[in-house]
């Protein structure tokens, strides 16, 4: 499974990152684009929708990537950024902690609300390429860190009941990772003092968002009763598994630039 996922990322990676500096946005947007409906479609799965909901889900995340496109309003950008920190923040946790098992129109409003954010913030942050990979890399390393502190040293169970394989051993390894990354990014840049503390608080909360968003997708996929939301990333799952961090944390740094940019 290892050798599978480390693979996967050497193919996937060279690819991503090619997209990221040489694309021009728009073919960008568009290829984000459709991996969002890629993951409309997983999250569509894990939700159970029958065929017409599904259609009807996947119709609804084109139209607001095709209208979040021409978007020029920096407030309403604002405001749907907003609408996925309440959902991360309040929304979340309470599905997490009853154990919701939601009706199918609850699960496609939350699918556009975790989705349509994602696609924004991720269209707009490649307008500074290099400003969005830093972001992304707070949460693969985050994710990563997690991941082999958890193997080396997990013992404390994170939400046994939601995912198993987490650990609070795993959650201290990922801030303590990210802590160290939030530091050399501050020294690469020659930030002032204050300015360090200010980009580690940023770095340490995304690390929380996308932890979070790993378990809510964690909950969908133990509600469904499958392991992986589909089999596009051998070793890692579908694209949905992967982008789970990102759904979460990424919309948070897109509204917190666009606080400074305005």
């Amino acid at each position: 499974m290892l050798r599978q996922r480390v693979l996967t990322v050497a193919v996937a990676l060279p690819l991503f990152l090619a997209a990221l500096f040489y694309l021009p946005n728009r073919w960008w947007d568009a290829v984000i684009a459709v991996l969002i409906l890629a993951s409309g479609n997983e999250w569509s799965r894990l939700a159970r929708f029958r065929t017409a909901t599904r259609v009807l889900f996947l119709v609804l995340l084109t139209v607001g990537c095709g209208m979040l496109a021409v978007l020029t309003n920096h407030a309403v950008e604002r405001w749907i950024y907003c609408a996925s920190l309440a959902f991360w923040c309040v929304a979340a946790p309470c599905w997490l902690g009853f154990k919701w098992r939601a009706h199918a129109v609850a699960l496609a409003i939350a699918g556009i609300i975790v989705l349509l954010p994602t696609w924004l913030a991720l269209a707009r942050l490649q307008q500074e390429p290099s400003r969005l990979l830093t972001m992304l890399a707070v949460i693969w390393i985050a994710d990563t860190a997690a991941f082999f502190t958890g193997k080396l040293c997990g013992k404390h169970k994170l939400a046994a009941q939601i995912s198993p394989g987490k650990t609070w051993e795993g959650v201290a390894g990922a801030l303590v990772a990210v802590a160290l990354y939030a530091w050399l990014v501050s020294l690469a840049s020659s930030v002032p003092h204050n300015s360090v503390m200010t980009i580690m608080g940023v770095f340490l909360a995304m690390t929380v968002l996308s932890i979070a968003g790993d378990l809510f997708e964690s909950w969908l996929k133990r509600a469904a009763g499958v392991k992986d939301s589909g089999n596009w990333l051998p070793g890692h799952g579908g694209i949905l598994d992967r982008i789970d961090g990102v759904t979460a944390a990424l919309p948070f740094a897109a509204l917190l630039y666009a606080g400074g940019s305005s």
